[in-house]
């Protein structure tokens, strides 16, 4: 475990961050791999999940500066400058979310907003859950369990994607991505301006 107290490392990931991270992996898996058997906890999970998103959203606003949605959302120019610039090795370090990994973030926390919305739309047309009663139950049943379906396979697709962003971005970088979402801490080999260019081993 690094020790914190030197200059050598950073902390970069609060506690928060990362349980949630580690959360969302793991109710995700659980609901995509019960969605046919144990519906039950195909429910639980989604509800949980739409915990873990409602907190996302308040801690992007409130908590620390690597977790704040300001500190990693940038521009469309700035991710496609920021992939271009992986493909020559060249790739610019940052402590936190890199563009492209700030991208990953909100398209994942969109894509299972989504799927959450529309399995609470199939229940709520079912007479159940948190939406019954309202607007959505005048939708097609068919139509909605296809689209919940789209969406949990586009999370899916996304998760791929990120996990090989994670892989390729370690490589490039010498640094242990994963390693940093458990311990929460990356070592800084300099500063640059107000940011650190670090490099993890």
């Amino acid at each position: 475990m690094p020790n914190l107290d030197s200059p050598q490392v950073i902390k970069v990931w609060d506690p928060f961050v990362r349980i949630f991270h580690w959360s969302l992996a793991l109710f995700f898996t659980v609901a995509y791999l019960t969605e046919d058997d144990f519906e039950a906890v195909h429910f639980y999970m989604g509800y949980a999940i739409s915990a873990l998103i409602g907190f996302r959203l308040l801690w992007g606003i409130v908590g620390p500066k690597y977790a704040r949605f300001g500190n990693f959302i940038t521009g469309r120019d700035k991710v496609v400058s920021y992939l271009k610039s992986l493909l020559t090795g060249n790739a610019e370090h940052y402590v936190g979310h890199n563009p492209a990994g700030g991208m990953m973030v909100i398209a994942l926390l969109l894509m299972l907003a989504l799927t959450c919305f529309f399995g609470m739309t199939l229940l709520a047309i079912e007479g159940d859950g948190p939406l019954a009663g309202t607007f959505v139950t005048v939708f097609n049943e068919d139509l909605i369990e296809d689209v919940h379906e789209l969406c949990a396979n586009a999370t899916l697709f996304l998760v791929f994607v990120h996990i090989a962003g994670v892989i390729v971005s370690s490589f490039l970088h010498r640094e242990n991505l994963i390693r940093a979402m458990v311990t929460g801490v990356k070592k800084v080999v300099a500063k640059k301006d107000e940011g650190e260019t670090y490099v993890g081993k």
